[in-house]
């Protein structure tokens, strides 16, 4: 029995599929059909598709949208030209994250946000309170927007199968971060060409009721490219491989960009002042320094044993950190964890140990990410 009373327009596609379900932010959603590990190595090797509509959309529109999102997040996103999309962070007063999102812009006067599912409520209601003296209009279309993600080495292949004729050399030309309107399986829908698996992947946006007719064509166009259906296992593993902050475990809200090595995020040249810019441009200057603060790192496991949020950091049995993501790479074939250690011993090389249920196992820190595709 599932309690969760939030199901995405898929629902009674991933129950035919015979999917395991969990709850994820208030969603109903499969954590894996089959084997995590087939589906994980699916899209490293050739494709998987994903049903993201638990995540959440907000269109922005108005003439003054881009000075207006330049006040509400952290990035420039008044730089960000017709068709791109960037990476933005959502700040409290404080300098928090309150959410890490992805903004497209569709036109000169039109964004599209892309919240993570559980922090949907909150962007909304924080992007109109900012929206407070601004020509702008705030509309949460979440509830009406159904999202599937194919991703993987053969994806390009796959959406250009199921793509009208007329958009397909649009859609296979679009750059990294970069979105495109194109009809796909019959239905009107956004392309965009980012990811958060390490892959090449595409995010196709369309109403609910078009939802299973683009599923059901991109399963079918990739049956012959290996593609498999994927849960949230495989999308933990995969977004861990590639070194990708997953919030509520490496971002909070009191998680500030710094610590989370998300400082390039922030814009200091953007003339406005958005909210928490006084306490990031006060943590900057203060910096983290080598004996104070903590920063988030990647360790390697040297056994097989894999470290998992929530366990203890150690350097000659004193804590000096917290795991925040952890488990077994499937690809790499060793632990691999994301953790926030004390920023003096968060240098690459960096031997520490972390308490798995007692027993203190080696770990070393390493460059992120863990894994990066070769082309």
């Amino acid at each position: 029995m599932h309690t969760t009373s939030r199901h995405t327009p898929l629902h009674e596609t991933h129950e035919a599929l015979g999917a395991s379900f969990t709850d994820f932010g208030g969603w109903d959603m499969p954590l894996r059909y089959g084997s995590e590990l087939a589906e994980h190595k699916a899209v490293r090797e050739a494709a998987g598709v994903f049903d993201l509509s638990h995540m959440g959309e907000v269109r922005v529109t108005g003439p003054d949208s881009a000075r207006y999102l330049n006040t509400a997040l952290a990035g420039n996103l008044a730089a960000v030209a017709v068709g791109r999309a960037k990476y933005s962070l959502l700040l409290n007063a404080d300098g928090g994250i309150i959410d890490d999102l992805i903004v497209y812009r569709l036109g000169e006067t039109e964004f599209l946000v892309v919240p993570n599912a559980s922090n949907t409520p909150a962007v909304v209601e924080a992007l109109k309170e900012r929206a407070i003296g601004f020509d702008v209009t705030v509309e949460d279309e979440s509830d009406e927007t159904a999202l599937v993600a194919v991703q993987g080495p053969n994806a390009e292949k796959i959406v250009a199968a199921v793509t009208a004729e007329a958009d397909r050399d649009a859609v296979v030309g679009l750059r990294f971060y970069s979105a495109a309107r194109a009809t796909v399986a019959g239905a009107a829908a956004l392309v965009a060409r980012t990811g958060y698996t390490g892959e090449d992947g595409y995010e196709i946006y369309v109403a609910n009721a078009d939802a299973k007719a683009v599923w059901d064509a991109v399963a079918e166009a990739g049956q012959e490219h290996g593609l498999l259906p994927c849960g949230l296992a495989a999308r933990d593993s995969l977004r861990l491989e590639a070194g990708m902050p997953l919030y509520g475990n490496e971002l909070s809200a009191t998680t500030s960009p710094l610590e989370a090595g998300l400082g390039p995020v922030v814009s200091l040249k953007k003339e406005e002042r958005f909210e928490g810019r006084d306490a990031f441009e006060a943590a900057k200057e203060a910096g983290l320094g080598s004996t104070s603060g903590r920063r988030l790192v990647g360790l390697k496991g040297l056994e097989r044993r894999a470290a998992r949020g929530g366990y203890t950091v150690m350097l000659d049995g004193a804590e000096v950190g917290q795991v925040t993501s952890g488990q077994p790479s499937p690809t790499l074939g060793y632990p691999v964890a994301l953790a926030m250690v004390d920023v003096a011993h968060s240098e690459e090389g960096t031997e520490l140990a972390v308490d798995i249920r007692g027993k203190m196992l080696g770990f070393t820190v390493v460059p992120l990410p863990f894994y990066r595709r070769s082309n």
